[in-house]
């Protein structure tokens, strides 16, 4: 299978089937890797995890592998994997006999191969993240590492995030990136609480990140901010609905969170209060985390995982943050009146002329009510329920709702 023909997508895991793929960084290290605490990771409405936290060997990978099994989840094994690191990390996979620290292309073909004859074995592994926040210099390793998983295990997920920016340079970077490697999904991390408020750059790398997956056919994947770091504060409940809603709005098809367990302080970013403490007991981050996957990300994210995003714009938002698109009126959507919104407009993916609409609250501290005027392609309305976990009929052609703090509301229009 050649690395630019277009990725299987359905077979892959997380990415393909019905479940919106919702992941953890940083999970319990390997003295807490025991069966108790990967049923705590599944009862928080998590699908999968991504190995780390000093889980630097097979043994605990395969111990990792084994209790997801039991539990539910699935994994994706980390460069602290020793042969994952060496090729990616360490060396470079070229065929270049002049290049330093290098790899031969069938070298590093043999090692994939072992691992993943180790590791398929186990029903929870999905794949490798094979390199976290590669630099440009990284792109041609990280493509041969992506092309020989996607040749060797067509069925494995070979997952990277990007670093996140804003702008030309970081567009072209990104550019570069999918133009290089083929990846099978985009992803990316930026975190937008800030000590001294909202990154307002935030919507301007989702921007760049929605445009260079639509353009290559992909899903967008990103992680969440779960933990005061740096400059960046501890999240209120209402904002981390904000960061999921915003994302869903720009056509998120899988959101992670970081981290799940705090760091230990001798990393030296200074982290505090994740969704698990340090010593292992459970900040109020966890239960915030579990009632939002389960009563509100999982079952809004099988229904916009399957559709593709047409638009993201801002409609009442003053002034207009950089890098985004004001609302503008069309056939489905013909006004926004109220608050300051985020409005994101869905398609099938093979296109039936229906629409769906998510309205997401631009605030992450105040409630906002918007009303919404369907245009004459609507021919009905209706919003999703999550108590029933379907859509109700609505007025036909206007329709007012309250958002909480970083809330959102989802539309079906159409017959």
């Amino acid at each position: 299978m050649s690395s630019t023909e277009p990725w299987p997508i359905e077979s892959l895991p997380l990415v393909g089937g019905p479940d919106f793929p919702i992941g953890i960084f940083w999970p319990p290290h390997p003295y807490e890797v025991t069966l108790a605490r990967y049923q705590e990771i599944a009862a928080a409405g998590m699908t999968f995890l991504i190995t780390g936290n000093y889980m630097f060997d097979q043994h605990i990978n395969r111990r990792a592998l084994d209790l997801a099994g039991q539990t539910g989840l699935k994994v994706l094994v980390n460069s602290p994997e020793p042969r994952l690191s060496a090729i990616t990390s360490t060396l470079s996979v070229t065929d270049d006999l002049q290049a330093p620290l290098r790899i031969s292309t069938s070298d590093a073909r043999r090692l994939v191969q072992i691992m993943l004859d180790e590791y398929r074995r186990f029903p929870a592994f999905a794949g490798f993240d094979v390199y976290d926040e590669p630099p440009a210099t990284k792109f041609p390793t990280v493509a041969a590492v992506t092309k020989l998983v996607r040749e060797l295990g067509p069925t494995v997920l070979p997952y990277s995030n990007l670093w996140p920016g804003t702008g030309a340079g970081y567009a072209a970077f990104v550019k570069s990136f999918v133009d290089t490697v083929h990846p099978p999904v985009l992803s990316f991390d930026r975190y937008p609480f800030l000590n001294t408020g909202l990154d307002i750059n935030y919507f301007d790398n989702w921007a760049i990140i929605r445009k260079a997956a639509l353009a290559e056919g992909i899903p967008t994947w990103t992680y969440i901010q779960s933990v005061k770091f740096q400059n960046r504060v501890v999240p209120t409940e209402a904002q981390l609905r904000w960061q999921i809603n915003m994302s869903l709005a720009y056509g998120a098809k899988g959101i992670q969170y970081f981290t799940y367990w705090t760091p230990e302080i001798a990393r030296g970013e200074a982290f505090e209060s994740a969704i698990i403490n340090a010593d292992g007991t459970r900040t109020p981050l966890y239960d915030i985390a579990s009632r939002i996957n389960r009563e509100w990300l999982a079952p809004i994210g099988r229904e916009l995982k399957p559709l593709v995003s047409v638009s993201a714009t801002h409609a009442n938002d003053n002034p207009l943050p950089p890098g985004t698109e004001a609302f503008a009126p069309d056939d489905h959507v013909l006004a926004v009146e109220g608050g300051a919104v985020v409005v994101g407009q869905f398609r099938a993916a093979a296109e039936d002329g229906r629409r769906w609409v998510l309205v997401v609250n631009r605030s992450d501290t105040k409630d906002t009510t918007v009303t919404l005027t369907f245009g004459p392609a609507a021919a009905r309305s209706e919003e999703f329920r999550i108590e029933a976990a379907d859509f109700a009929s609505a007025s036909a052609d206007k329709v007012t709702v309250q958002l909480s703090a970083g809330g959102a509301a989802l539309f079906r229009l159409g017959d």
